[in-house]
This record gives C-alpha cells, structure tokens and sequence, in this order.
C-alpha cells in the first residue's frame, strides 16, 4: 500500500463574528464597569417662563429630577480544552486561535446585549418597510424631538439595509455609497443619520425589529477589559485550559426616552 501523507495548513480559518463599530457611538461610561450598578441622574422639568412679569415676588419651584439605573453584568466564557499533542503536533498556534475566539465570542455577546438593552429601552417606530420614507420619518421624528442633527445612528440588519439601498434613485444611491467610511464602519449616510450594519440587532431571532435609531448622547456603553484565566499543564486534562471574561452594560440613558427609537415593521 502506497504511504499516504496528511498535509495542515499553518493558517486556520477562523469563526466569522459581528461587526461591533456601532457601539463607540454612545456615551462612555467604562469608568464604572467594575461597579455593579451605575447611576444615571435625569434632570426633571425646566422652570417655566414668563414675558413682562408683573408679579413679584416670582414663585419658587422645585425640581424633581429622576435617577435612572442599569446593572452591570458579568459575562464568562465555556473553558477550552487544549491537549499536548494539539500543541506539539498541529501546524498552526490552536493556542492563540482559542484566546483570539475566546475574546470575539465575548465582544459578540456583549454588543448584542447592548443593542437589547437600547432598543429594550426605547418607544417604536412602525414601518410598512425600511426603505427611504422609512429613514425619512426617522428624521422627522429626531427633529421634533429637538436631537442634534451631528451625532445621529442607525443600524440596521443585512435585510432591511439592502431594501433601503433598493429604494433610493441612482443619484441618492452614487452620494449614499459615497459617505462610506469603512474604518469607522459606516456603510452610508442617509437624511443625516450615519448608517451602521450588523447581521443582527437582537438576540430574539423572530423579532420584527429592523433597526435601531439613536443618537450619540442618548445611549450608554460600559465595557471593561477581557480577563484571560489559564491552567497551563493541568495534570487532570494532560494539557492547558484557557477561559476569559468580561463586564459590560449599557441603557438608554434619557428617562424621556428621546433620542431612540426601535424600528419594527409591526
């Protein structure tokens, strides 16, 4: 019989995650992730104002302002298994494939949470379909509600974004192509909203949301760093175990709810 040769590669294709870019645009609040819980303080109603007062003294009012919270979690991944032969007898490094998938596994979770957390915490805007009205009444929606026209996001699913490009005209479509901005992850602007994708905005995977409209200083991120835990030559496993974790959170940070917006199609 012939002697046959088994040939591996040094390179190991890796699992395919989401795109996360999104999430730098929110308010930062990392400094307190190694709390449990993190305070948000809402001012309450302005004073009124009056034209040509006549009545003095003028009648002093107090303010109710509103302390709005959200947990921080903790989140741990399963523990991987490396035996010894895996590390002496494989051609590519499994050891820094398993850390680099231990961290990306983490940050997907994480950042599917957080869009959760936001569209959880937000009103809804029903579409029929999400396509340039759709984007339109968005807009129309923010400036009523006097958002900051810089600052503006929308993230939408693979779906609804394709149907969004199919709707705009040839010349809408050259000038939306032409705001892509890849380092920061922006796939189009369109009616002032900086536009974001993402195989999924929720982990409901039934769902009818579409998207999801924020602007900057409406949302909140606290992410800390991964922390990587290792059991090198375990006697038990005849090899090394790696895990990791992380602790994240994040809300909707404006007890009005303005700002945000969860796009669903019913």
């Amino acid at each position: 019989m012939a002697l046959q040769k088994e040939i591996w590669l040094a390179d190991i294709v890796e699992p395919l995650f989401a795109k996360n870019t999104f999430a730098v645009r929110s308010l930062n609040h990392s400094a307190f992730v190694s709390h449990r819980t993190v305070h948000v303080p809402n001012a309450g109603t302005p004073p009124a104002v009056e034209k040509n007062r006549t009545t003095l003294p003028a009648t002093a009012t107090s303010r109710a302002d509103r302390d709005l919270t959200y947990t921080i979690a903790e989140y741990t991944s399963d523990a991987v298994h490396i035996t010894n032969a895996e590390e002496v007898e494989l051609s590519y490094d499994k050891r820094q494939s398993v850390i680099s998938s231990l961290r990306t596994a983490l940050a997907d979770k994480v950042h599917l949470d957080l869009l959760d957390s936001w569209i959880g915490g937000a009103n809804s805007k029903v579409v029929t379909t999400m396509d340039n009205d759709a984007v339109l009444g968005l807009m129309t929606a923010f400036d009523e509600q006097d958002i900051p026209q810089t600052g503006r996001c929308l993230i939408l699913t693979p779906a609804a974004y394709a149907t969004l490009f199919k709707s705009l005209s040839n010349f809408e479509g050259q000038t939306f192509l032409s705001s892509i901005d890849a380092q920061r992850g922006v796939v189009g602007r369109l009616y002032g909203f900086d536009i974001y994708q993402r195989s999924a905005v929720t982990a409901d995977a039934a769902s009818n949301v579409y998207g999801f409209a924020w602007h900057e200083d409406c949302v909140s991120r606290a992410l800390g760093a991964t922390e990587l835990f290792t059991d090198d030559q375990n006697p038990l496993y005849y090899g090394d175990i790696f895990s990791a974790l992380v602790r994240a959170g994040g809300a909707v940070v404006r007890a009005d709810k303005k700002g945000v917006l969860a796009v669903k199609s019913k």
